[in-house]
């Protein structure tokens, strides 16, 4: 499986939906003045900035250069880190973590558990949310479809990992953590533009298209968007079928 790429520019000027929803987890993480939080999977900073505002020190983590860079440029007296979920090696150090539509991309999602609950405090909290069982069915069906007919049975495996409730949980209680809530729900979301689906797919399912000769891609593009046009785009626009899973956990 490719590696996903992060085009900061782009996520930034059309993907502001992903931190925007996230203001609502921040208010369950219910940060406290002092206390020591990891945002994983930070992007480019925005959710770990609003974060620090409570008087908490943050550590804003991603595996992407692109975002880190961009992270710090936006703010420059929050600490940001490029590292892993899966290869951080932080031992007892903070009070709580935070992660916002970014787990679904550990697709080694048992190791991140691990090194989760290693960085946290005893009693500290995971505050989490990601993409659940279902997220983006119909866009990822339409593109799979579209690149069989490309392909055959050559069309790369799924970049993401979207979990039950019963999935997840069991992978969190496995590492050392108790599950206190679990909530999975539909998330429509509306995507910014009339090319709002195009620019999801070139920032988040790209790489499903870069197996394809160049001169074949804006073609099968064009024959997803054409497809997913009667199921996703309504009267005021795109939308994209999230569905998302939402959870706080404790290390025991």
């Amino acid at each position: 499986m490719t590696a996903q790429k992060w085009d900061a520019e782009l996520y930034e000027a059309r993907h502001s939906f992903v931190w925007q929803y996230g203001k609502g987890l921040i208010e369950l993480l219910n940060p406290q003045p002092g206390e020591r939080i990891l945002d994983i999977g930070c992007g480019t900073g925005q959710l770990s900035a609003q974060i620090a505002e409570s008087g908490a020190t943050v550590v804003g983590l991603d595996s992407s250069p692109a975002m880190i860079g961009q992270a710090r440029q936006n703010y420059p007296n929050v600490q940001f880190v490029l590292e892993s979920a899966v290869s951080m090696h932080y031992e007892s150090e903070f009070d709580a973590l935070f992660s916002n539509a970014a787990l679904h991309w550990v697709l080694d999602a048992e190791a991140a558990a691990t090194a989760m609950n290693r960085a946290l405090r005893k009693s500290g909290r995971l505050v989490a949310e990601l993409g659940g069982h279902g997220n983006i069915q119909t866009i990822e069906r339409t593109i799979v479809a579209t690149l069989t007919r490309y392909l055959g049975d050559n069309v790369p495996a799924s970049n993401n990992y979207f979990p039950s409730i019963p999935e997840y949980s069991a992978i969190l209680e496995r590492a050392g953590f108790e599950v206190r809530f679990a909530e999975l729900y539909d998330r429509p979301t509306p995507l910014e533009g009339e090319n709002g689906m195009e620019n999801w797919i070139r920032q988040f399912k790209w790489f499903y298209f870069e197996v394809l000769p160049a001169e074949q891609r804006s073609k099968a593009l064009a024959e997803v968007l054409e497809d997913l046009a009667p199921q996703l785009q309504k009267d005021n626009g795109w939308f994209a079928d999230y569905r998302r899973l939402r959870l706080i956990a404790v290390k025991t």
